[in-house]
């Protein structure tokens, strides 16, 4: 097989006609992924109040997506460069849209879990694909780094558009209507794609491996779940269990893959230090802002009293200095070195998470949205420069499993940091003291506290709102300064194992 011990070449064709054409329908992907996440994070104290789920229902609904995509984006990386990254692209694009319909008319939170996680079996088709396609598209590395910033500003574009979208359903529709937003974008990229897109797939890519699949999905499932219920209520026999069943079956995998002539993943790679630190570097930086950024929407909304408008449009500063940064990520990189930019831009995160440590009920907007853009600029160098690294890693054939691993990384971020930070978040909040007669589901989540409080009278609603809006900041500016921990340690790791790491530049 192919090694993937070498950087890739600059020579392996000229470039292709047609080229930012395809790309505009890989930045549709890319939306669609986008909007979805935003969205769900604005729905969820309309979903909390209507669905009426528990606390540890909420987590589910907020990380099954990313337990179940972080199991399959391997296979699903694998399995499109085995049958057509194009094919699997649109099959996972049409499945998005149509699983979005179940997202959007659930009637209980079993259902909403449910939908959430078939919405992760298709999820985990597209990041992997779109990535891969970039690879074969873009063979020039110039060209390329900025295919990538592309593609990186697009999703930073969709967080700014899917609030304020959001938001606007919101205030005039039900909450379902959110997830129905992705049908055009399915449609459009459908339409789009089996047009301008050109197939690729690797030439002798070997059999799909199904046991490999499902050691890998059991293994990151198992041990994601083991950290979140150890998070959420201490070691039990259950939770050693599952973390147990997880890492076996990781070990498992790993084993396979080393014995398999043609495995889902080449464990190789892991031996480029500037793979590794790349692929570190993201998930470290999705685990630590993963806190904010769940509980952001409900802190504006149920704490601060905006309407959903306007919270999207808070947000709105984190995007564009995302957007900003990737496009010229690339060139700055070049131009001063790798390493410098991604912990550059790591340890800007993590000083602006450690400034909303001080958050509070009556915080003005321009703390908040001054580090909300600090953290876009940080993560917009981080993640545009650490995907090019990925993709220069590797020659192309393997594109699909390089990228999808870079995207495990992401969403393994997502789930820990959801579980982890999540947890310490419901932990304080569920100690807060209510007066005399409250509810026991305003204990369970903010929102659930803000239903039970309409029913009571004026001074008992007051008091129950006071007390558990001030816990629930208490837990945020608690998580936001873990988070800035996270993002610290993970500037400095990246700057020793992305020493002498460069960008290539030639033509």
């Amino acid at each position: 097989m192919t090694s993937t011990l070498q950087p890739a070449t600059t020579t392996e064709a000229v470039k292709r006609p047609g080229r930012w054409l395809a790309l505009s329908v890989l930045v549709l992907a890319v939306l669609l992924v986008a909007v979805d996440a935003t969205v769900l994070g604005l729905a969820t104290p309309y979903i909390s109040e209507d669905l009426k789920p528990s606390g540890t229902q909420l987590l589910w609904i907020g990380d099954v997506y990313s337990f179940v995509i972080a199991g399959l984006l391997v296979s699903m990386g694998s399995l499109g460069d085995r049958i057509g990254r194009k094919r699997i692209l649109l099959v996972g694009a049409t499945a998005f849209g149509a699983i979005s319909v179940l997202n959007a008319y659930a009637t209980t939170p079993e259902l909403m879990i449910l939908a959430r996680a078939l919405l992760g079996v298709a999820g985990a088709t597209l990041m992997p694909a779109t990535l891969a396609l970039i690879r074969n598209l873009f063979h020039d590395p110039r060209e390329r780094s900025l295919a990538v910033g592309i593609w990186g500003a697009t999703a930073s574009a969709g967080t700014a558009v899917g609030p304020i979208a959001g938001g606007f359903l919101l205030e005039h529709f039900w909450w379902g209507s959110v997830f129905l937003i992705n049908l055009p974008l399915m449609a459009v990229l459908v339409l789009l794609g089996s047009k301008l897109l050109p197939e690729s797939r690797n030439p002798s890519p070997g059999p799909w491996d199904l046991v490999s699949v499902t050691l890998s999905l059991v293994g990151m499932i198992g041990l994601v779940y083991a950290v979140k219920e150890a998070a959420a209520h201490g070691f039990t026999w259950t939770t050693l269990a599952a973390g147990l069943l997880g890492a076996a079956a990781l070990y498992g995998f790993v084993r396979r893959q080393l014995t398999l002539p043609s495995p889902l993943l080449d464990m190789r790679l892991f031996r480029n230090r500037g793979f590794s630190g790349a692929v570190l570097a993201d998930l470290l930086t999705i685990l630590g802002l993963s806190g904010l950024v769940f509980f952001l929407s409900q802190f504006l909304q149920l704490v601060q009293g905006r309407g959903p408008f306007e919270a999207g449009l808070a947000e709105l500063p984190a995007a564009v200095g995302a957007v900003v940064a990737g496009l010229i990520a690339g060139r700055a990189a070049r131009r001063f070195s790798v390493r410098a930019v991604v912990s550059g831009g790591l340890a800007a995160i993590g000083l602006a998470l450690a400034a909303l440590t001080v958050i509070d009920r009556s915080t003005g907007y321009p703390l908040l949205g001054a580090a909300l853009l600090v953290v876009g600029v940080g993560a917009g160098f981080s993640f545009t420069v650490t995907s090019d690294v990925i993709l220069g890693s590797v020659p192309k054939e393997q594109a699909g499993a390089a990228s999808a691993v870079s995207e495990t990384a992401y969403e393994l971020g997502a789930a820990l940091g959801i579980a982890v930070l999540g947890s310490i978040v419901t932990g304080v909040y569920r100690d807060f003291t209510g007066p005399a007669g409250t509810p026991a589901e305003a204990h369970e989540s903010l929102g659930g506290a803000v239903e039970a409080a309409a029913g009571l009278p004026a001074d008992t609603s007051e008091a129950l709102l006071e007390a558990a809006r001030q816990s629930f900041v208490d837990g945020l500016a608690l998580a936001s300064g873990a988070g800035a921990a996270v993002l610290l340690t993970a500037a400095v790791a990246a700057w020793f194992l992305l020493r002498g790491q460069r960008l290539d530049s030639a033509a």
